[in-house]
């Protein structure tokens, strides 16, 4: 099958499907300028000459000893407020609107696909747009954390360090989410799998959880789950969505 044909198929599959769900990956938000975390990372410590791998500098522990340097990246390479949706943010909002998207299924962190106008979004490993001090519990969005000079951001009512809603390493993951996410992948009559390699877990293995026959994969690379797709798209997930979004019927 060409690559056309797999396009037409999975427009197919869109407009004959009513309980579509999305899990994608850092893949989905890359087209918008944000850079997948190794390649960050991988950035940083060039520029940085860090010592520390990224899953040390991005873990609890390193947090609460080296707050300074958490930051330090966090700020300079994990923030991005002037990054905008994608062609592929822009499709799966359509079919949220449309009623045909039940729920998105993220391990990103960026909150652009609420900007897209998603409503129903899961959000495995939390959101840069919601900041909480550790000591008082008051909430910070990610303009106000932009707007604080210092590289430690502190409450302005306690002094507490404030921590951005997001699952560092050694953290585990929102049980609740993480509940929502297996019932909605369940009961999918479709899902696509979008810009992610599938090999970050507990979230990989989510995929595991849809036992119909329609599961899309579309991401650059092979991953350790192309063998459960009905259909295999090795390309940018933003091309792949801009085709289908001017595929589909006008009135949907």
């Amino acid at each position: 099958m060409d690559h056309k044909e797999k396009i037409e198929m999975l427009a197919t599959w869109i407009e004959a499907s009513d309980y579509i769900v999305f899990f994608g990956g850092a893949g989905t938000s890359t087209e918008s300028g944000i850079p997948d975390f190794r390649s960050a990372a991988g950035l940083y410590q060039s520029e940085h000459q860090s010592p520390y791998p990224p899953e040390v500098m991005l873990s609890h522990t390193f947090f609460l000893k080296h707050p300074e340097i958490f930051f330090d990246f966090y700020r300079s390479k994990m923030l991005h407020p002037n990054a905008r949706p994608n062609s592929c943010h822009n499709l799966l909002a359509r079919l949220e609107r449309a009623g045909k998207l039940k729920a998105v299924i993220t391990q990103n962190i960026d909150g652009l696909h609420q900007t897209a106008g998603c409503a129903e979004v899961l959000e495995l490993h939390g959101s840069v747009h919601r900041n909480y001090c550790m000591d008082c519990s008051r909430f910070y969005s990610l303009e106000e954390i932009m707007g604080i000079q210092d590289i430690v951001p502190r409450c302005i009512d306690c002094g507490g360090v404030i921590k951005p809603d997001v699952v560092l390493y050694e953290e585990e993951l929102d049980q609740q989410i993480l509940i929502k996410a297996v019932r909605e992948i369940s009961t999918a009559d479709l899902l696509i799998v979008g810009g992610t390699s599938l090999t970050v877990h507990p979230a990989a293995g989510l995929v595991t959880y849809y036992q119909g026959s329609k599961t899309a994969i579309l991401n650059n690379d092979p991953t350790p789950y192309d063998h459960r797709a009905g259909l295999l798209l090795n390309d940018r997930i933003g091309m792949v969505m801009n085709e289908i979004n001017a595929m589909l019927r006008e009135d949907m």
